[in-house]
Protein backbone atom coordinates (compact mmCIF):
# COMPACT_ATOMS: atom_id res chain seq x y z
CA UNK A 1 0.00 0.00 0.00
CA UNK A 2 1.37 3.21 -0.85
CA UNK A 3 2.43 6.27 1.59
CA UNK A 4 -1.05 8.27 1.84
CA UNK A 5 -3.75 5.92 1.27
CA UNK A 6 -7.72 6.15 2.43
CA UNK A 7 -8.49 2.82 3.56
CA UNK A 8 -13.08 2.46 4.01
CA UNK A 9 -14.72 0.84 6.81
CA UNK A 10 -16.09 -1.99 5.60
CA UNK A 11 -19.17 -2.27 3.41
CA UNK A 12 -18.78 1.13 2.45
CA UNK A 13 -16.60 0.48 -1.09
CA UNK A 14 -19.59 -0.05 -2.96
CA UNK A 15 -20.76 3.46 -3.94
CA UNK A 16 -16.63 4.11 -5.25
CA UNK A 17 -16.90 0.69 -7.31
CA UNK A 18 -20.09 2.07 -8.43
CA UNK A 19 -18.08 5.30 -9.82
CA UNK A 20 -19.78 7.43 -7.43
CA UNK A 21 -17.03 10.48 -7.17
CA UNK A 22 -17.34 11.24 -3.39
CA UNK A 23 -16.17 9.62 -0.19
CA UNK A 24 -17.73 11.14 2.50
CA UNK A 25 -16.15 11.36 6.34
CA UNK A 26 -18.05 8.68 7.34
CA UNK A 27 -17.18 6.12 4.94
CA UNK A 28 -13.27 6.21 6.21
CA UNK A 29 -11.97 3.59 8.54
CA UNK A 30 -8.29 4.89 8.57
CA UNK A 31 -6.01 7.09 7.18
CA UNK A 32 -2.28 6.25 6.05
CA UNK A 33 0.42 8.51 5.76
CA UNK A 34 0.30 12.36 6.25
CA UNK A 35 -1.50 13.50 3.02
CA UNK A 36 -1.70 17.45 3.28
CA UNK A 37 -4.69 18.90 1.36
CA UNK A 38 -5.60 18.51 -1.96
CA UNK A 39 -3.11 15.49 -2.53
CA UNK A 40 -2.96 12.70 -4.05
CA UNK A 41 -4.29 10.01 -2.08
CA UNK A 42 -5.08 5.96 -2.89
CA UNK A 43 -8.36 4.59 -1.89
CA UNK A 44 -9.04 1.21 -0.90
CA UNK A 45 -11.31 -1.14 0.23
CA UNK A 46 -10.96 -2.23 4.17
CA UNK A 47 -9.42 -5.83 2.31
CA UNK A 48 -6.68 -3.91 0.59
CA UNK A 49 -8.40 -4.04 -2.85
CA UNK A 50 -7.20 -0.78 -5.26
CA UNK A 51 -10.46 1.46 -5.43
CA UNK A 52 -9.58 4.83 -6.82
CA UNK A 53 -7.22 7.72 -7.03
CA UNK A 54 -8.33 11.23 -5.86
CA UNK A 55 -8.24 14.46 -3.80
CA UNK A 56 -7.45 14.77 -0.25
CA UNK A 57 -9.95 17.07 1.72
CA UNK A 58 -9.51 17.15 5.57
CA UNK A 59 -11.44 20.01 5.99
CA UNK A 60 -14.62 18.75 4.03
CA UNK A 61 -17.59 16.31 4.87
CA UNK A 62 -16.70 15.20 1.05
CA UNK A 63 -13.28 13.81 2.46
CA UNK A 64 -11.83 12.85 -0.68
CA UNK A 65 -13.06 13.51 -4.62
CA UNK A 66 -12.11 10.92 -7.29
CA UNK A 67 -9.91 12.04 -10.26
CA UNK A 68 -9.63 8.36 -11.63
CA UNK A 69 -11.07 5.08 -11.23
CA UNK A 70 -7.88 3.63 -13.65
CA UNK A 71 -4.97 1.95 -11.19
CA UNK A 72 -2.94 2.84 -14.55
CA UNK A 73 -3.48 7.00 -14.89
CA UNK A 74 -1.70 9.01 -13.28
CA UNK A 75 -2.85 12.42 -11.97
CA UNK A 76 -0.36 14.99 -13.47
CA UNK A 77 -0.85 17.79 -15.92
CA UNK A 78 -1.14 15.54 -18.74
CA UNK A 79 -4.12 14.05 -16.75
CA UNK A 80 -5.85 17.40 -16.98
CA UNK A 81 -5.29 18.76 -20.44
CA UNK A 82 -6.58 14.96 -21.48
CA UNK A 83 -10.11 15.79 -19.30
CA UNK A 84 -10.47 18.85 -20.94
CA UNK A 85 -9.93 18.00 -24.58
CA UNK A 86 -12.19 14.96 -24.25
CA UNK A 87 -14.82 17.40 -22.40
CA UNK A 88 -14.66 19.99 -25.14
CA UNK A 89 -14.67 17.11 -27.62
CA UNK A 90 -17.49 15.88 -26.73
CA UNK A 91 -19.63 19.52 -26.77
CA UNK A 92 -18.19 20.33 -30.27
CA UNK A 93 -20.98 18.45 -32.44
CA UNK A 94 -23.32 20.34 -30.28
CA UNK A 95 -21.48 23.76 -30.44
CA UNK A 96 -20.90 23.35 -33.99
CA UNK A 97 -25.02 22.28 -34.84
CA UNK A 98 -26.10 25.31 -32.62
CA UNK A 99 -23.80 27.83 -33.33
CA UNK A 100 -23.14 28.75 -30.03
CA UNK A 101 -20.23 31.25 -29.17
CA UNK A 102 -21.14 30.52 -25.26
CA UNK A 103 -21.21 27.14 -23.85
CA UNK A 104 -19.97 25.22 -20.11
CA UNK A 105 -16.71 23.24 -21.27
CA UNK A 106 -16.16 21.45 -18.12
CA UNK A 107 -19.20 20.39 -15.70
CA UNK A 108 -17.13 19.74 -13.05
CA UNK A 109 -18.18 15.90 -11.79
CA UNK A 110 -19.66 15.50 -14.75
CA UNK A 111 -16.71 15.38 -16.97
CA UNK A 112 -14.80 13.54 -14.58
CA UNK A 113 -13.08 17.15 -13.10
CA UNK A 114 -14.36 17.73 -9.61
CA UNK A 115 -14.92 21.10 -7.89
CA UNK A 116 -13.86 22.49 -11.90
CA UNK A 117 -16.06 24.43 -13.44
CA UNK A 118 -15.44 26.36 -17.40
CA UNK A 119 -17.49 28.24 -19.23
CA UNK A 120 -16.93 29.63 -22.66
CA UNK A 121 -17.75 33.62 -23.23
CA UNK A 122 -17.00 34.07 -26.87
CA UNK A 123 -12.98 34.30 -26.20
CA UNK A 124 -13.10 34.59 -22.53
CA UNK A 125 -13.10 31.07 -20.20
CA UNK A 126 -14.00 31.68 -16.93
CA UNK A 127 -13.59 28.69 -14.16
CA UNK A 128 -14.76 28.34 -11.10
CA UNK A 129 -12.15 25.89 -8.83
CA UNK A 130 -14.25 24.70 -6.02
CA UNK A 131 -11.94 22.27 -4.37
CA UNK A 132 -9.06 22.16 -2.52
CA UNK A 133 -7.87 19.43 -5.17
CA UNK A 134 -8.68 21.52 -8.12
CA UNK A 135 -7.03 24.77 -6.30
CA UNK A 136 -3.87 23.13 -6.14
CA UNK A 137 -3.78 22.19 -10.17
CA UNK A 138 -4.50 25.87 -10.82
CA UNK A 139 -1.87 25.89 -13.26
CA UNK A 140 -2.06 23.22 -14.74
CA UNK A 141 -5.59 23.68 -15.72
CA UNK A 142 -4.45 27.01 -17.14
CA UNK A 143 -1.62 25.52 -19.34
CA UNK A 144 -4.61 22.73 -20.59
CA UNK A 145 -6.59 25.54 -21.79
CA UNK A 146 -4.15 27.74 -22.90
CA UNK A 147 -3.67 24.58 -25.38
CA UNK A 148 -6.64 23.84 -25.93
CA UNK A 149 -8.07 27.41 -27.06
CA UNK A 150 -4.93 29.28 -27.65
CA UNK A 151 -5.69 32.98 -27.63
CA UNK A 152 -8.47 33.11 -25.25
CA UNK A 153 -8.37 35.06 -21.56
CA UNK A 154 -8.82 33.00 -19.04
CA UNK A 155 -10.62 34.48 -16.11
CA UNK A 156 -11.72 32.80 -12.60
CA UNK A 157 -14.35 33.68 -10.66
CA UNK A 158 -13.92 31.26 -7.58
CA UNK A 159 -16.21 33.97 -5.66
CA UNK A 160 -18.22 30.94 -4.41
CA UNK A 161 -19.16 30.44 -0.15
CA UNK A 162 -19.08 26.76 -0.84
CA UNK A 163 -15.14 27.15 -1.03
CA UNK A 164 -15.11 27.64 2.77
CA UNK A 165 -15.94 24.10 3.35
CA UNK A 166 -12.46 22.98 1.93
CA UNK A 167 -10.65 26.49 3.90
CA UNK A 168 -10.58 27.96 0.71
CA UNK A 169 -11.23 31.99 0.57
CA UNK A 170 -13.63 33.32 -2.37
CA UNK A 171 -10.74 34.38 -5.28
CA UNK A 172 -11.46 35.91 -8.56
CA UNK A 173 -8.03 36.95 -11.11
CA UNK A 174 -7.44 37.30 -14.39
CA UNK A 175 -5.01 34.33 -15.33
CA UNK A 176 -4.34 35.03 -18.77
CA UNK A 177 -5.01 37.43 -20.94
CA UNK A 178 -6.80 40.99 -20.45
CA UNK A 179 -10.53 40.70 -19.39
CA UNK A 180 -13.39 42.98 -21.44
CA UNK A 181 -16.45 43.98 -19.02
CA UNK A 182 -19.09 41.78 -21.03
CA UNK A 183 -19.11 40.25 -24.43
CA UNK A 184 -21.82 39.14 -25.84
CA UNK A 185 -22.65 35.32 -26.98
CA UNK A 186 -25.05 33.96 -29.81
CA UNK A 187 -27.89 31.00 -29.00
CA UNK A 188 -30.70 29.92 -30.75
CA UNK A 189 -30.00 33.32 -33.33
CA UNK A 190 -30.52 35.39 -30.00
CA UNK A 191 -27.18 38.08 -28.96
CA UNK A 192 -27.25 38.54 -25.22
CA UNK A 193 -24.18 40.25 -23.41
CA UNK A 194 -22.66 38.50 -20.77
CA UNK A 195 -20.99 40.63 -17.53
CA UNK A 196 -17.77 38.52 -16.94
CA UNK A 197 -17.17 40.93 -13.80
CA UNK A 198 -20.28 41.26 -12.04
CA UNK A 199 -22.83 38.92 -13.45
CA UNK A 200 -24.36 35.67 -11.77
CA UNK A 201 -21.94 32.00 -11.29
CA UNK A 202 -19.37 32.66 -13.89
CA UNK A 203 -21.61 35.62 -15.82
CA UNK A 204 -24.70 33.78 -17.07
CA UNK A 205 -26.54 31.14 -16.99
CA UNK A 206 -25.67 28.70 -20.13
CA UNK A 207 -27.83 26.15 -18.24
CA UNK A 208 -31.31 27.40 -19.43
CA UNK A 209 -30.36 28.09 -23.11
CA UNK A 210 -33.06 25.46 -23.99
CA UNK A 211 -35.79 26.48 -22.04
CA UNK A 212 -35.35 30.26 -22.80
CA UNK A 213 -36.17 28.49 -26.31
CA UNK A 214 -38.85 26.74 -25.04
CA UNK A 215 -40.84 29.59 -24.49
CA UNK A 216 -41.14 30.42 -28.07
CA UNK A 217 -44.31 27.86 -28.82
CA UNK A 218 -46.40 30.15 -26.16
CA UNK A 219 -45.67 34.09 -26.24
CA UNK A 220 -46.84 34.95 -29.84
CA UNK A 221 -49.27 38.10 -29.29
CA UNK A 222 -49.23 37.18 -25.59
CA UNK A 223 -48.59 39.06 -22.45
CA UNK A 224 -45.79 38.07 -21.00
CA UNK A 225 -44.06 38.23 -16.97
CA UNK A 226 -40.81 37.13 -16.66
CA UNK A 227 -39.50 37.07 -12.96
CA UNK A 228 -35.83 36.76 -11.83
CA UNK A 229 -35.47 38.00 -15.14
CA UNK A 230 -32.18 38.92 -14.26
CA UNK A 231 -30.38 40.43 -17.77
CA UNK A 232 -33.72 39.42 -19.73
CA UNK A 233 -32.84 36.34 -21.58
CA UNK A 234 -36.18 34.95 -21.49
CA UNK A 235 -37.55 38.41 -22.03
CA UNK A 236 -35.65 39.04 -25.39
CA UNK A 237 -36.81 34.96 -26.64
CA UNK A 238 -40.71 36.25 -25.76
CA UNK A 239 -40.11 39.86 -27.86
CA UNK A 240 -38.51 37.32 -30.85
CA UNK A 241 -40.89 35.08 -30.73
CA UNK A 242 -43.61 37.42 -31.23
CA UNK A 243 -44.83 38.49 -27.53
CA UNK A 244 -47.42 41.64 -27.29
CA UNK A 245 -45.90 43.01 -24.51
CA UNK A 246 -43.20 41.39 -21.60
CA UNK A 247 -42.54 42.38 -18.11
CA UNK A 248 -39.04 41.92 -16.83
CA UNK A 249 -38.75 41.94 -12.83
CA UNK A 250 -35.82 41.93 -10.98
CA UNK A 251 -34.44 43.57 -8.16
CA UNK A 252 -31.16 44.44 -9.70
CA UNK A 253 -31.34 47.87 -11.27
CA UNK A 254 -28.02 46.75 -13.22
CA UNK A 255 -29.27 43.92 -14.41
CA UNK A 256 -32.32 45.11 -15.69
CA UNK A 257 -30.35 47.90 -17.50
CA UNK A 258 -28.14 44.97 -19.31
CA UNK A 259 -31.60 43.75 -20.40
CA UNK A 260 -32.71 46.86 -21.74
CA UNK A 261 -29.07 46.32 -23.64
CA UNK A 262 -29.91 43.01 -24.81
CA UNK A 263 -33.58 44.33 -26.45
CA UNK A 264 -30.91 47.06 -28.36
CA UNK A 265 -28.48 44.20 -29.56
CA UNK A 266 -31.06 42.14 -31.33
CA UNK A 267 -33.32 45.28 -32.99
CA UNK A 268 -36.38 43.95 -30.46
CA UNK A 269 -38.79 46.84 -29.99
CA UNK A 270 -38.26 48.18 -25.95
CA UNK A 271 -41.94 49.80 -26.17
CA UNK A 272 -42.73 46.45 -26.09
CA UNK A 273 -41.15 45.64 -22.62
CA UNK A 274 -41.13 47.31 -19.25
CA UNK A 275 -38.48 46.88 -16.75
CA UNK A 276 -39.41 46.66 -13.09
CA UNK A 277 -37.34 46.93 -9.99
CA UNK A 278 -38.81 45.30 -7.47
CA UNK A 279 -38.98 42.27 -5.29
CA UNK A 280 -40.74 39.35 -7.12
CA UNK A 281 -42.85 38.00 -3.68
CA UNK A 282 -43.91 41.19 -3.10
CA UNK A 283 -44.51 42.59 -6.17
CA UNK A 284 -47.01 39.48 -7.63
CA UNK A 285 -49.39 40.29 -4.49
CA UNK A 286 -49.17 44.14 -5.45
CA UNK A 287 -50.23 42.86 -9.12
CA UNK A 288 -53.20 40.37 -7.90
CA UNK A 289 -54.49 43.56 -6.03
CA UNK A 290 -54.25 46.07 -8.60
CA UNK A 291 -55.94 43.02 -10.85
CA UNK A 292 -53.26 42.71 -13.13
CA UNK A 293 -53.08 39.17 -15.56
CA UNK A 294 -50.94 37.76 -17.77
CA UNK A 295 -50.62 34.83 -20.47
CA UNK A 296 -47.64 33.59 -19.91
CA UNK A 297 -45.46 33.97 -16.47
CA UNK A 298 -41.71 32.75 -16.27
CA UNK A 299 -40.66 31.89 -12.49
CA UNK A 300 -36.56 31.68 -12.64
CA UNK A 301 -35.76 32.21 -9.11
CA UNK A 302 -32.18 31.83 -7.71
CA UNK A 303 -31.64 28.84 -5.65
CA UNK A 304 -33.68 28.88 -2.51
CA UNK A 305 -31.87 25.22 -1.20
CA UNK A 306 -28.36 25.22 0.45
CA UNK A 307 -28.85 22.17 2.54
CA UNK A 308 -31.38 19.65 3.43
CA UNK A 309 -31.97 21.35 6.70
CA UNK A 310 -33.70 24.12 4.40
CA UNK A 311 -35.35 21.94 2.13
CA UNK A 312 -38.76 22.93 3.93
CA UNK A 313 -38.61 26.33 4.13
CA UNK A 314 -37.30 26.57 0.59
CA UNK A 315 -40.22 24.44 -0.37
CA UNK A 316 -42.67 26.94 1.19
CA UNK A 317 -40.72 29.79 -1.06
CA UNK A 318 -41.08 28.16 -3.71
CA UNK A 319 -44.75 27.29 -3.52
CA UNK A 320 -45.44 30.58 -2.58
CA UNK A 321 -43.97 32.22 -6.10
CA UNK A 322 -45.97 29.53 -7.96
CA UNK A 323 -49.81 30.00 -5.96
CA UNK A 324 -48.87 33.57 -6.47
CA UNK A 325 -48.28 33.36 -10.00
CA UNK A 326 -51.02 31.26 -11.15
CA UNK A 327 -53.86 34.03 -9.43
CA UNK A 328 -52.17 36.17 -12.37
CA UNK A 329 -52.55 33.82 -15.12
CA UNK A 330 -55.46 34.22 -17.50
CA UNK A 331 -57.11 31.19 -17.96
CA UNK A 332 -55.25 28.64 -20.50
CA UNK A 333 -52.52 30.93 -19.53
CA UNK A 334 -48.64 29.23 -19.29
CA UNK A 335 -46.24 29.51 -16.37
CA UNK A 336 -42.88 28.06 -16.70
CA UNK A 337 -41.68 27.44 -13.67
CA UNK A 338 -38.02 26.41 -12.35
CA UNK A 339 -35.66 25.19 -9.56
CA UNK A 340 -31.96 25.46 -10.10
CA UNK A 341 -31.86 23.14 -6.50
CA UNK A 342 -30.20 20.36 -6.44
CA UNK A 343 -31.62 18.75 -3.44
CA UNK A 344 -34.91 19.78 -4.64
CA UNK A 345 -36.25 16.20 -6.54
CA UNK A 346 -38.04 16.61 -9.55
CA UNK A 347 -41.23 14.49 -7.69
CA UNK A 348 -41.05 16.97 -4.83
CA UNK A 349 -41.20 19.96 -7.03
CA UNK A 350 -43.96 18.46 -8.78
CA UNK A 351 -45.94 18.28 -5.74
CA UNK A 352 -45.22 21.52 -4.56
CA UNK A 353 -46.30 23.11 -8.04
CA UNK A 354 -49.60 20.88 -7.22
CA UNK A 355 -50.21 22.18 -4.19
CA UNK A 356 -49.92 25.70 -5.05
CA UNK A 357 -52.45 25.40 -7.94
CA UNK A 358 -55.40 23.55 -5.35
CA UNK A 359 -54.53 26.68 -2.74
CA UNK A 360 -54.83 29.08 -5.64
CA UNK A 361 -58.04 26.91 -6.99
CA UNK A 362 -57.05 26.51 -10.24
CA UNK A 363 -56.66 23.33 -12.57
CA UNK A 364 -53.38 22.87 -14.08
CA UNK A 365 -51.70 20.25 -16.78
CA UNK A 366 -48.29 19.47 -17.00
CA UNK A 367 -47.17 20.18 -20.77
CA UNK A 368 -43.31 19.04 -20.69
CA UNK A 369 -40.69 18.48 -18.41
CA UNK A 370 -36.81 21.02 -18.49
CA UNK A 371 -33.98 20.35 -17.78
CA UNK A 372 -30.53 21.98 -17.91
CA UNK A 373 -28.98 22.08 -21.39
CA UNK A 374 -27.22 19.50 -23.17
CA UNK A 375 -23.39 20.84 -22.31
CA UNK A 376 -24.27 20.49 -18.49
CA UNK A 377 -24.35 16.69 -19.17
CA UNK A 378 -25.26 13.72 -16.20
CA UNK A 379 -22.96 11.42 -15.76
CA UNK A 380 -24.91 8.73 -15.07
CA UNK A 381 -22.24 7.26 -11.74
CA UNK A 382 -23.11 10.75 -10.39
CA UNK A 383 -27.09 11.47 -10.38
CA UNK A 384 -26.35 14.73 -8.29
CA UNK A 385 -25.30 16.34 -11.96
CA UNK A 386 -28.67 16.96 -12.34
CA UNK A 387 -29.58 19.79 -10.27
CA UNK A 388 -32.28 21.66 -12.74
CA UNK A 389 -35.93 21.48 -12.95
CA UNK A 390 -38.55 22.75 -14.69
CA UNK A 391 -42.43 22.78 -15.76
CA UNK A 392 -44.62 24.29 -18.88
CA UNK A 393 -47.87 24.17 -16.63
CA UNK A 394 -50.83 25.29 -18.45
CA UNK A 395 -53.76 26.86 -16.37
CA UNK A 396 -57.31 26.77 -17.19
Amino acid sequence: MPRNALVLAEGREKSVKRRHPWIFAGAVHHLKGKPKAGDTVEIYSHDGQWLARAAYSPASQIRARVWTFDEKEKVDADFFARRIHAADERRQPMVQREGLTGYRVVAAESDGLPGITIDRYDNVLVCQLLSIGADIWRDAIVAALKARFPGCTIHERSDVAVRRKEELEPLVQTLAGELPQKVAIEENGIKLWVDLIQGHKTGYYLDQRDNRAAVLPYVEGKEVLNCFSYTGGFGAYALKGGAKHVTQVDVSGPALELARENLLLNGLDESRCDFVQEDVFALLRRYATEGRQFDVIVLDPPKFVDSKANLNSAARGYKDINLQAMKLLRPGGILLTFSCSGLMEMSFFQKIVADAALDAGRDAWIQRFLSQSADHPVNVHYPEGLYLKGLVVQVD
